[in-house]
């Protein structure tokens, strides 16, 4: 059994370096595809990403081992201001005003406090919230893991025989481990297409480049038509947040909403949010993929996510290095997230199995099949909808009242 690693303690640099880089092959493909989606630039998303998340653990005062990439929430949103518009400053402006409105929140909760949060997500909550998380990311795994079946399967069957056979730092790495191997085997299969990264090394001047193009860049303008396209799109990306801190600390054991406090997440989120768009990269939040490696892994330290955000940034100017990344073929990297994601949506059922949530109430009963129905059903922002659902009705649906034998009328 994997010793699990506390938030709080660090392991040697030798072994913080490939569980940091874990975490980088995790959040890398998603991280990188909103800006080709989009039309912003990848290279300024990694930047976005590794600064965001720097800038988190440090306002959460590093008690959090969240890791920040860019967000799908906006990405309609984007393409139609970056690319159908050609307005990339009207696009950043959306996403500065996404920013001010976390921090605006933050001032709200730190006033307010955030110990009401947990009267209004419950376990009964809680629970299918955190399974719908990782079952609705699912189908994206399925997507990537559909281009080649068998690299897919072989490059799951060997991450988890690593979790559960792997002996030594080997156990703890399995993610990192899987995708090595997988990409070893699908590039004797003729399946890695290596142009990319022969490119990348052609020319010796173009190696290291700054990620930010000065021709481009353009600073955030505020404009009326992008801040009602992003403003409401805000709400939807906390509410996930608040659906990731759940999740994480059912697998630290600790609770985040209290301590550090859901305040802080908003304020860590929000200035990442709006230093990135001063960059020209999309809009940060947490990130389920990172979550599941630490399910995976037990080790929860948060200077591991530290590491991987210094790789991040790294990667950011380093050309073969993201080259090389991005040549893993998308059937590898569908095969570990199946993995991560199925592991999210088990810790969802662990939560309502460890606060026994007694589902022959039907107030319990209906709470969790309406999130299930909801998150799977929704194809846009599920998890989002669903966790309001839930809220909404637990808020709404009295408590029933136990019957007792013999107290009931017309007893013998």
């Amino acid at each position: 059994m994997i010793r699990e690693v506390q938030i709080h303690e660090r392991l040697s640099l030798a072994q913080t370096i490939p569980l940091g880089l874990q975490h980088v092959f995790a959040m890398f493909g998603a991280t990188v595809l909103v800006p080709f989606l989009t039309g912003l630039s990848p290279a300024v998303a990694l930047l976005s990403s590794g600064i965001g998340t720097i800038v988190f653990l440090l306002l959460t005062k590093s008690q959090i081992p969240a890791y920040l990439g860019s967000s799908f929430a906006y990405i309609a949103s984007l393409t139609y201001f970056v690319k159908d518009q050609n307005n990339l400053a009207a696009a950043m402006g959306g996403a500065l005003v996404i920013g001010i409105i976390y921090v605006l929140l933050f001032a709200l909760m730190s006033y307010f406090g955030s110990s009401w949060i947990h009267k209004i997500v419950p376990p009964v909550v809680a629970g299918p919230v955190v399974a719908i998380i990782g079952l609705s990311l699912t189908p994206t795994a399925a997507g990537m893991a559909s281009e080649q079946w068998y690299i897919a399967i072989f490059t799951l069957a060997v991450t988890a025989f690593l979790s559960i056979y792997a002996k030594g730092f080997l156990k703890i790495i399995p993610i990192l481990s899987g995708i090595v191997i997988g990409y070893i085997v699908a590039a004797f299969a003729g399946l890695v297409d290596f142009t990319g990264v022969t490119a990348s090394l052609a020319s010796l001047d173009k190696i290291i480049v700054s990620p930010i193009n000065a021709d481009t860049w353009q600073a955030p303008v505020f404009n009326k038509a992008a801040i009602l396209m992003f403003a409401p799109l805000a709400f939807v990306t906390i509410i996930e947040d608040l659906g990731h801190m759940i999740v994480l600390g059912n697998i630290t054991h600790s609770d985040p909403i209290e301590k550090p406090g859901f305040n802080r997440v908003l304020l860590g989120n929000g200035l990442a949010t709006g230093i990135a768009s001063f960059l020209g990269g999309p809009p940060v939040t947490t990130y389920g993929e990172n979550i599941g490696v630490l399910a995976v892994t037990r080790v929860y330290s948060t200077f591991n996510i530290w590491v991987a955000a210094f790789i991040a940034i790294i990667l950011s100017f380093v050309n073969p290095l993201q080259a090389l990344i991005m040549s893993i073929p998308t059937a590898v990297m569908g095969g570990v997230s199946l993995y991560l994601f199925g592991m999210i949506g088990v810790t969802g059922l662990r939560t309502l199995i460890e606060a026994r949530v007694d589902f022959s109430k039907n107030k319990n009963l209906i709470i969790a099949s309406v999130i299930f129905a909801v998150g799977i059903g929704v194809s846009s922002h599920g998890v989002a909808y669903a966790t309001l659902a839930g809220i909404i009705l637990n808020l709404v649906l009295r408590e029933e009242k136990d019957k007792v034998a013999g107290n009931e009328k017309g007893g013998a």
